[in-house]
């Protein structure tokens, strides 16, 4: 890559403080954004969509990467600055879209294969990451950054303390695995906690947008009171003739449920409600 600017002149010039409004942390170590692009495997011929560049540290390592083009999502004014000085620079393959992404159809704005790679705002992280979830035919992999607990919810095992509503259905729908731990001092200004960053690789065959509401709604009742039985925790939803329908015994809690017996609830109870979830 051409010889750019060090990002810290760059925040400097442009007053880029990081603010807590928008779940700022800014990742300027190019050894560490480096290794997040590599994690997102080969991205040769692949359209990359990066939200919330900030600065554009991790921008900088995909555009060294061989990704075919990368689309920088971005709310920040002063951030939109410096990345379009960045996109002025690589006309042919940064493209900067100024918007809100948790409003946004990010699917719509590149072509397949299409990835995302991101250091997400703490903020927005995991509603980002269901929204992608439920599109996730779309995506070829998610290699995101959250903070460790999300990290660690995006992949807990069954009756493990983590274990709830985001791991099933991140589990349910990709392949999750944490493949980098990040330290609180990488980042300018330093979280106080540890950061994570996870791979998602969606399965071949993903449910249709009904049955992924149906599994909404069963593990939004079910994790919603989790000191209960599932019997209780599941009678807005059928109770008994619910878990029946699954062959799942009603004295069990959530955090019990492998994914498979999710996907048991969820095909059953969307069979009761007539093939529908819109509620």
């Amino acid at each position: 890559m051409t010889a750019l600017e060090p990002l810290r002149e760059v925040i400097a010039r442009h007053g880029l403080d990081a603010r807590k409004s928008l779940g700022q942390h800014f990742l300027l170590d190019p050894g560490i954004t480096t290794r997040i692009a590599a994690l997102a495997g080969d991205l040769a011929g692949r359209h990359v969509v990066e939200v919330g560049p900030g600065p554009g540290g991790l921008t900088r390592a995909l555009l060294d990467s061989p990704a075919e083009t990368v689309t920088a999502v971005e709310i920040d004014p002063r951030a939109v600055a410096v990345i379009g000085e960045l996109a002025a620079l690589f006309p042919q393959r940064l493209r900067l879209v100024e918007a809100d992404a948790t409003r946004q159809d990010l699917a719509m704005l590149c072509p397949a294969p299409r990835q995302v790679v991101a250091n997400l705002p703490y903020n927005v992280g995991t509603p980002l990451l269901v929204g992608w979830l439920r599109q996730a035919a779309q995506w070829e992999r998610l290699t995101l950054m959250f903070q460790m607990e999300v990290a660690e919810r995006i992949c807990a095992a069954p009756d493990t303390p983590h274990y709830g509503r985001l791991a099933v259905l991140a589990q349910w729908t990709s392949v999750c695995a944490l493949v980098m731990r990040i330290p609180p001092g990488a980042f300018s200004p330093p979280p106080k906690v540890y950061s994570a960053v996870v791979s998602l690789t969606p399965h071949a065959t993903q449910p249709d947008p009904a049955l992924f509401r149906a599994m909404e709604q069963v593990t939004a009742a079910a994790f919603g009171q989790r000191r209960k039985m599932l019997r209780g925790a599941l009678r807005p939803l059928g109770g008994e003739a619910l878990l029946a329908a699954a062959g799942i015994g009603g004295e069990r809690r959530a955090e019990t449920l492998d994914i498979t017996e999710f996907d048991r609830l969820a095909r059953c109870h969307l069979a009761r409600i007539g093939g529908r979830a819109d509620g």
